[in-house]
This record gives structure tokens, sequence and C-alpha cells, in this order.
């Protein structure tokens, strides 16, 4: 397990930024990025919610220049390791890089018409910069604004090196992140989440609701094989005296 790194308590010794921040504007289609990144930032939540170094947050700003509240980054979708990550979440404001000590290690972008852009050039400088491990690019509508669907990201000697997509038959496209040790995957009509060892999707919900149905099926079966267990049995005794009846008549 990965070591927690600790972070001061900002409200008594934490440095506070220079400079405070102003509030962002509202992003034009931020409403069509919504389900997918609720969906998938769910996912990895409750993938991730035993281990307390890890952090899976979405949308939240990334103040990464203790002399500047402005300089900040909103990842969609971000994930740390090796992090106090209660007393995180308890004790600061916004994710303060300096006061954590480290970057996230995973950003995850859904495209948008507005946030395309950036999210393929300023941005991807930027968590390049501060050394953002894995960056991926999420595009819902299947490439209208990234080019392709899904891209992995991994970074090499401070150099984004894209991950092998693998191509479905039925036309999904599928990619391992080292990192989390699971696969992205699009479907042509939806994202989920892999778990490579199963081949299945880690959403809670389906999972559970599949072990339920499994353990009705072995239930049921159960039942079955006893059912006829049972009437094999009286077909058997039945037999049996109908030889006793015969033998003593003879």
């Amino acid at each position: 397990m990965a070591t927690a790194k600790q972070v001061s308590t900002w409200k008594l010794n934490g440095i506070l930024p220079d400079e405070f921040y102003d509030e962002p504007e509202g992003l034009e289609d931020g409403m069509r990025q919504i389900p997918v990144i609720v969906e998938i930032s769910h996912m990895l939540t409750r993938f991730f919610e035993n281990d307390p170094t890890v952090i899976v947050s979405a949308t939240d700003f990334i103040f990464y220049d203790r002399t500047n509240g402005n300089r900040r980054v909103a990842p969609d979708i971000y994930v740390v390791f090796g992090v106090d990550a209660e007393r995180i979440r308890q004790e600061l404001p916004n994710y303060w890089a300096w006061e954590v000590g480290k970057a996230p290690d995973f950003a995850l972008e859904v495209a948008s018409e507005t946030t395309a852009r950036n999210d393929l050039e300023g941005k991807r400088d930027l968590y390049a910069r501060l050394g953002v491990t894995e960056y991926w690019r999420l595009d819902r509508t299947g490439g209208e604004y990234y080019g392709e669907p899904l891209v992995g990201e991994r970074l090499v000697d401070s150099e984004y090196q894209r991950y092998e997509i693998r191509y479905g038959a039925d036309g999904s496209v599928e990619a391992h992140s080292e990192l989390l040790g699971l696969n992205f995957r699009w479907d042509g009509l939806a994202f989920d989440v892999i778990d490579p060892q199963t081949g299945k999707t880690i959403d809670a919900a389906i999972t559970e609701r599949e072990a339920r149905l499994e353990a009705e099926v072995r239930a049921e079966s159960a039942e079955a094989r006893a059912e006829s267990a049972e009437a094999r049995e009286r077909e058997l005794l039945e037999e049996i005296a109908h030889l006793r009846g015969k033998l003593d008549r003879n």
C-alpha cells in the first residue's frame, strides 16, 4: 500500500495563496459533459473507496501556484495516490498542490465543443509540466471534438506517449490504464470502466445486480435439483414397492 503523505492544517499554519482567486466563468455546454463525468467518477470512487490513500474527485480546482490563486486547472476527473485523503478533504478548501506536496497522478477530460481545443493543447501541456502521470480524453460523440473517442497517455521523460488502443469486432475501442489497473472502453454509444481480470464493468450497481441474479439462479438450480432428486426417490420407492408386491404374490 502506498505511504500517505501528510498535509499541514491550513487553517492554522498552511500557506495561503499570495493572490486570491476570482470566480471562473461557466462553460456554455458544461451540462452535456455532466452525465459521463458523474458516471465514471462514481465508478472510480466506489472502486477505490476502501483505500484511505486515494482521492477521486470531479470538476474540482487544482491550484498549483502558491503565489497566484488564479493559476488553477479543473480536470473533469482526477485521481491522487499516496496521500492522506480524509485529512486533505477535511482541512483544505481546494486541492492546493503546494500543501499536498504533489499534483494529481491521473487526469481525465470529457470533450465538449468549448473545451476540446484547450484539452488537446493547453491542458495537455500543463498536465505534463505539473507531472500528471496519466492523461485521458473521452469524446462522447465518438470523435467529433477530439478526432477519436478514446485516448490515454502516460508521461515519459516529460512527454506524453499514447497507450495502445484495441479495436473490437463489434466496433468498440478499449485501452488499459497502467496507473489505475483498469480499462476504459467505448462501445459506440457509451463509456465504461472494465476490470481486465474479469472483463466486466466495475460499475457497482451492475456487478451487485449480476451477483444477485447469479445467486438466484444458483438457488433455483439447487431447488430444481432437490425437487428432481425427490421425484426420482419417489419413483424408486414406488418401483421397490411394486417389486416387493410381485415377490409377495409369488
